[in-house]
């Protein structure tokens, strides 16, 4: 629970610094007077009973501002929320681990909201606030953070309204500097809200190439990247040109960032009886014990891990493509151009437990911290792996062992289906990667272009199983025939299911199914 009340830590705004005051928090507040001097006292939401004393709201305050915004940048006055908690407050240890003042400060990062100012409203809505307690339980449970670029797709209005803003991209606040506190670096990234389309061409491209376009368009944010919830056109009925002149044509150029979702999906080999008692793909990894602080908390090990970064094309060369193994849970040290992006069906719980809005499955990218708290670019990709560095001595012998199939079945729901042609488009025909982890199970299905290094499927051998991990390597002459065979998902409101693809002379099939197929314990 959390209650509604003026800020009493804010302090006298002529003192440089109150001893009341923890450090961590001083230090935001601090950044926070520098832009609203004339409101040391904001109204603050804040947590009945504080996370760190086994409360459910990992975010001690979200402060409110007013902000008049920039008339001459045609920025209108909206609301300014910020939150005080993902970072180290305390430094002593009873909500993050204290690393010391160089690192990271806590998960490095607190989200701000920029929400457009209504006409003759008084007070700041208390809903971003609830928004923002959803994301940080998402942090806090998984230990996967945001970076600038992301989305998350939320399937539902974020005030719970008609609207049609009902996902989020993030980025770096356009006014909030990273502060170093006593207990390491942190960053301000601002949620956006966007329409279900715009969400869509994030996916399809990548998040940053969209926000651009938002920052052009001033209904639709503008130089702020303020949200309005009444906005009832997308940037592209806005202006029609944008998909086809920016989104379309980055698609062709950059391919996209998108590297790997949450799905409902499964696999068959149907070279190999259904009842063969050597089939691996159900075998359940556990649980790890994750400590935050001493502080009693599990994360699931099962996560994926890919680089979605921009491949840079300079000087006629273009950077090879690495994947690791989405189910190995001691692989926590990987990254890819100074970041990792992590994938896990924790997300799906998380959020619907954060706010209990969200009903329909979420496909969200989440990536991990990066190591320096002051970049603010995506680097591009040097290799991604599909090899499994520190994974050999913990995953059981039955994940380890590689079996070449000769046939295969792939089954997808019909949100999961509709991402295969960006999959074949945006990253195979790029030399890139794409992966499905199943949140029903402990599937993962990994598409890889011939470009891809230490990936165990081979053009001699196109389909290979690592245990649950499935991996399919598509030469660039299939992808194109499977791009024309698989047209109709583009527009997926026309599809009827169960819908089927097959291509005999691979011996490969897909099928399309019906979410229910997939919710059946049967399954």
């Amino acid at each position: 629970m959390a209650e509604l009340r003026s800020s009493p830590a804010a302090g006298t705004p002529s003192l440089p610094f109150n001893p009341l005051v923890p450090p961590g928090l001083q230090a935001i507040y601090g950044e926070c007077r520098r832009l609203y001097p004339e409101q040391p006292n904001p109204l603050q939401v804040t947590a009945i009973v504080k996370y760190w004393l086994g409360g459910p709201d990992p975010l001690d305050y979200v402060s409110m501002y007013r902000s008049l915004g920039s008339p001459t940048m045609s920025v209108p006055e909206h609301w300014h929320y910020v939150s005080f908690g993902l970072s180290d407050l305390y430094g002593d240890n009873r909500v993050h681990e204290f690393t010391g003042p160089e690192g990271l400060s806590g998960f490095g990062f607190e989200l701000t909201f920029r929400l457009k100012r209504e006409a003759g409203e008084s007070a700041p809505p208390t809903w971003p606030a609830e928004l923002m307690q959803g994301l940080a339980r998402y942090v806090f449970q998984s230990e996967n953070t945001f970076c600038s670029g992301d989305h998350v797709s939320w399937h539902s209005p974020l005030d719970n309204s008609e609207s049609r803003i009902q996902h989020m991209l993030l980025t770096e606040d356009p006014q909030m500097q990273p502060v170093r506190t006593p207990f390491g670096m942190v960053s301000f990234l601002q949620i956006v809200g966007v329409c279900t389309e715009e969400l869509h061409a994030a996916q399809q491209w990548n998040g940053q190439g969209i926000l651009e376009l938002l920052r052009t368009v001033p209904v639709a944010g503008g130089p702020w990247l303020i949200t309005d919830m009444r906005r009832g056109e997308t940037i592209f009925e806005i202006d029609p040109h944008l998909q086809q002149e920016r989104v379309d044509k980055g698609i062709e150029t950059d391919g996209s960032n998108l590297s790997g979702v949450s799905a409902k999906c499964a696999w068959d080999d149907l070279s190999r009886p259904p009842d063969d008692e050597d089939d691996s793909r159900s075998i359940c990894i556990g649980t790890q014990p994750r400590r935050l602080s001493g502080k009693g908390m599990h994360s699931c090990c099962l996560k994926l891990r890919a680089g979605s970064q921009n491949i840079e094309k300079r000087s006629g060369s273009q950077h090879k493509s690495r994947v690791c193994n989405p189910l190995a849970p001691g692989n926590e040290s990987w990254s890819s151009g100074g970041m990792k992006e992590i994938y896990t069906e924790q997300i799906r719980e998380t959020l619907r437990r954060g706010l209990e809005i969200n009903t329909k499955p979420v496909l969200p990218p989440i990536t991990g911290q990066r190591p320096n708290g002051m970049n603010h670019d995506r680097v591009p990709s040097r290799k991604d792996s599909l090899e499994s560095e520190s994974s050999t001595a913990i995953i059981p012998h039955e994940l380890i062992r590689t079996r070449q199939l000769e046939s295969v079945h792939l089954k997808f729901n019909q949100e999961s289906g509709t991402l295969i042609p960006l999959c074949l488009r945006g990253r195979l025909l790029h030399g890139r990667h794409f992966t499905y982890k199943s949140i029903t199970g402990d599937t993962a299905i990994t598409f890889v272009s011939t470009g891809v290094e230490g990936a165990f499927a081979t053009e001699e051998h196109p389909y290979a199983a690592h245990g649950p991990w499935l991996q399919i390597l598509l030469t660039e002459e299939l992808v194109e025939k499977m791009l024309e065979d698989l047209d109709d998902l583009t527009s997926p409101e026309e599809l009827k299911l169960p819908k089927e693809y097959s291509w005999p002379e691979k011996k490969l099939k897909i099928s399309i199914l019906p979410d229910t197929v997939f919710d059946s314990p049967l399954h």
